[in-house]
């Protein structure tokens, strides 16, 4: 005796019912209808997007072992139900097995600088490669992606020190540079410098000279029979006491004048001297 038994299906969804262990119809979204004990339900299928990661480890080029994680978004193709649902036992483990035939022939043959480089071609080989043969399965792959690289941990230890290293000496190249060229204007400006007071000490004396030469031409010709020689010493003289006022004057000054003559004489002595000589 046959009795019709209803099913709820849920959205997204469809269930696959068989007759006496033969595929017999589809049934949608909504109530549905089970003749039993002849038909039976024989299983859903869902057409939501699925994500599946898989962890895969394997060596580069230059031999350092890495671990990369690969997630496959994939989805049931709703003309090829059927297929989906008796072609394979495990859909899982079939898009497994096809991601670790592509990695472990594609990483090799990078090395681990590479392998980060090219993270966008790793994930377009493997969507390719299961492209082509899940959808004889009924799946339509959506993407893969390359979530996760993680070679060892003395690696990457390594491979910060190694950055840190590039990182520092270029940071003491630059700051060598910046010595240098403050060296460099520091020399500029103490050389400018001591032109600017070379300049200044050159006008000094000039105008020192020109101002003894109006000072000798005014005073020989004020002064009757004073020849050049008689201006000249009194104007040593005179310099010379205006030192000895200028320096006593000062407020920290612990200068001592001494003679400078071997006889005890001092420049006015020897100016007096001199004249009494010329006289005899």
């Amino acid at each position: 005796m046959c009795i019709p038994c209803c099913i709820c299906v849920s959205t997204s969804e469809v269930v696959l019912v068989e007759r006496c262990g033969k595929f017999d119809r589809m049934i949608p979204a909504g109530l549905g209808v089970v003749i039993c004990p002849c038909e039976q339900n024989a299983g859903s299928v869902s057409f939501r997007v699925q994500q599946l990661d898989v962890r895969v480890e394997t060596k580069t080029k230059d031999n350092v072992f890495v671990s990369t994680v690969v997630s496959i978004q994939y989805q049931v193709i709703r003309e090829k139900v059927y297929q989906a649902f008796y072609s394979l036992t495990n859909t899982q483990q079939q898009i497994t097995a096809h991601v670790y035939d592509v990695m472990r022939s594609q990483l090799p043959t990078l090395e681990l600088d590479a392998v980060f480089e090219a993270k966008e071609d790793l994930a377009l080989a493997v969507k390719n490669a299961l492209q082509e043969t899940m959808s004889e399965y009924g799946y339509q792959i959506l993407q893969a992606l390359i979530t996760d690289i993680d070679p060892d941990q003395r690696v990457k230890q390594a491979m910060n020190e190694i950055n840190s290293a590039k990182r520092l000496k270029f940071a003491v190249a630059e700051k060598a540079e910046g010595q240098k060229i403050l060296q460099v204007k520091s020399a500029e400006a103490e050389a400018e410098a001591k032109y600017l007071s070379g300049v200044g000490v050159s006008k000094q004396r000039k105008a020192i000279v020109d101002g003894l030469r109006t000072s000798i031409v005014d005073f020989s010709d004020g002064v009757k029979g004073a020849s050049s020689k008689d201006v000249m010493d009194l104007l040593l003289l005179t310099q010379y006491f205006d030192c000895l006022r200028d320096v006593g004057s000062g407020r920290h000054c612990k200068t001592t004048f001494v003679p400078g003559g071997m006889g005890g004489t001092g420049m006015r002595n020897s100016l007096l001297v001199a004249d009494a000589a010329k006289l005899s």
